[in-house]
């Protein structure tokens, strides 16, 4: 069973926990070193981009976070989780920091405020094709896509759900919905095939905490 954790900062972590359940994972909180760690794949929820990051700054996350990601650890970031995998943000908040990984620019609020929110039909690309409807709040859209990123669905002619090998994004948050296929593909597609790195990262990641006590 795939160990999915969610970054329990802020956000919509109970949501993507219930999400992952219904998927036959295990779901668990992440909000520590040793919880990334244990991690086969994680899952970046929507909320706010700017105070998320400054969490992670705050539990000591931030950096641990980078290098999960450079190393292959599988992630799904939705929403203000595109915009904290995204190397580039328009209209950002000064000082704005991302973790990065994914070669996407996004634009932040691109979709409108809170007000804006709105529901869409939208076909999402996979090995297993699907239509859904996607909650988008305050969302984020793609901009550019570099030359490793794949384009799965579109939204008034933006991209709104993409992928980078072990890095996955939406626009929309799926776990607000009863659908649960988006996050079936994260578990099945992403993470699945980067299990042997995920593992491996996450032994590593405990020697190295148990070399530094």
């Amino acid at each position: 069973m795939s160990r999915i954790g969610v970054l329990a900062l802020q956000g919509d972590v109970r949501e993507h926990l219930g999400a992952i359940a219904e998927c036959g994972a295990d779901g668990f909180p992440v909000k520590s070193r040793e919880e990334l760690a244990s991690c086969d794949g994680l899952i970046i929820p929507g909320g706010e981009s700017t105070t998320i990051a400054k969490l992670a700054r705050n539990f000591g996350l931030f950096e641990p976070l980078v290098d999960a990601i450079k190393a292959g650890l599988p992630v799904y970031g939705s929403c203000a989780g595109m915009i904290l995998l995204a190397e580039r943000v328009l209209d950002a908040m000064k000082g704005q920091e991302t973790f990065g990984g994914l070669d996407v620019t996004v634009r932040r609020n691109a979709f409108g405020r809170q007000v804006d929110s709105f529901e869409s039909e939208i076909d999402f690309a996979s090995t297993k094709p699907f239509t859904m409807t996607a909650v988008f709040i305050r969302a984020p859209w793609v901009e550019e896509v570099g030359e490793s990123v794949q384009v799965l669905a579109h939204v008034e002619g933006h991209p709104v759900a993409v992928r980078s090998r072990n890095l996955f994004a939406t626009s929309f948050h799926p776990e607000l919905t009863k659908d649960t296929r988006v996050h079936r593909f994260f578990i099945e597609e992403v993470v699945a095939p980067n299990l042997p790195t995920a593992i491996s990262l996450g032994s590593r990641n405990r020697i190295s905490e148990g070399e530094s006590r």
